[in-house]
């Protein structure tokens, strides 16, 4: 595939936006753990809106000088902003929540390592950005590792999957949370957290019919204090920090390489489970992490310049 290259990184960024978002998959992959520790102890969309209410807070408190100063850049962009608040954060996690209750946490794994070939689809057809064989293959690559991850490195538990309605929503996300990725190369020229603003505003403010309707349901739950203690580090580390870091890595090497990167989510999640669930760490965990890596070596040497 030819046509232009994707965004060309400053001399010297690679490695920073490398950092970045190896950072931005560990936050997320434990945000898949604190997920499944918060059953129980905070009703999902409560979740979501506690998440976005805390970010608002923070930023509110301690970033108006950057909003103020971003706010020239950012106002002729507002329904592009909150576009992306409300379809890449709000909407995508809701979507996320609700498909658990249709679908295994094998599928979910699975599917999601569709985001970096949909990215990269995503980014040629919006920008003509030209994809070489490598990068196919480097993610092609990645992808196995997930549906290694997902499966446990059993063939009999990919012989059973079986396509479902949660299974059609968590394929909506994942082509969302592309969409939004790929937008953030016509980002408006505004720093990293003045934007994330703009999108966290959006996304608390969508995310309270979410818990009205929740409510309504009678399915809201109050949180515990475990409950509190996973909305601070959901709030702090896979909402906050993250998505800035996930921005400004996006920012130096163009959509189409970062998002091959989204495929360590799943196997980072894996081993924090290990870790933080007393889950045993099995041989496929290293193959797949190994896959992983791989296939973003080889999409990084086949990168398109």
């Amino acid at each position: 595939m030819t046509a232009g290259t994707d965004q060309a990184a400053p001399a010297g960024s690679n490695g920073r936006a490398y950092l970045l978002l190896v950072f931005t998959t560990f936050c997320w992959g434990g945000n898949a753990v604190l997920g499944r520790m918060a059953v129980g102890e905070i009703s999902p969309m409560a979740l979501v809106t506690a998440r976005w209410l805390g970010i608002s807070l923070i930023l509110l408190l301690f970033a108006r000088r950057h909003i103020q100063r971003d706010w020239p850049a950012l106002r002729p962009h507002l329904l592009l902003i909150a576009t992306l608040g409300v379809l890449g954060f709000t909407v995508f996690n809701a979507l996320f929540y609700v498909a658990a209750h249709y679908t295994t946490a094998v599928n979910i794994g699975i599917i999601q390592g569709s985001i970096p070939m949909i990215i990269l689809f995503g980014a040629f057809m919006a920008y003509r950005t030209r994809i070489t064989w490598l990068q196919i293959a480097g993610a092609a690559l990645t992808v196995i590792g997930v549906v290694i991850v997902g499966s446990g490195g059993s063939l009999a538990r990919l012989a059973a999957l079986a396509i479902n309605f949660g299974d059609v929503l968590i394929f909506g996300a994942c082509i969302l949370y592309a969409g939004y990725t790929v937008a953030l190369r016509k980002r408006p020229p505004a720093s990293a957290l003045g934007l994330f603003a703009g999108m966290a505003f959006a996304a608390f403010a969508a995310s309270l019919p979410l818990v009205f309707a929740e409510a309504s349901l009678g399915l809201f739950q109050w949180p515990s204090t475990a409950g509190w203690i996973i909305v601070i580090l959901v709030t702090l580390f896979p909402s906050f920090l993250a998505q800035i870091a996930f921005i400004q890595g996006v920012t130096l090497i163009g959509p189409g390489r970062a998002g091959v990167f989204v495929n360590l989510v799943p196997v980072f999640a894996s081993i924090l489970a290990v870790v933080l669930l007393d889950e045993p760490f099995e041989v496929f965990h290293a193959v797949a992490l190994g896959l992983v890596l791989g296939g973003i070596w080889l999409s990084e040497r086949g990168k398109a310049g």
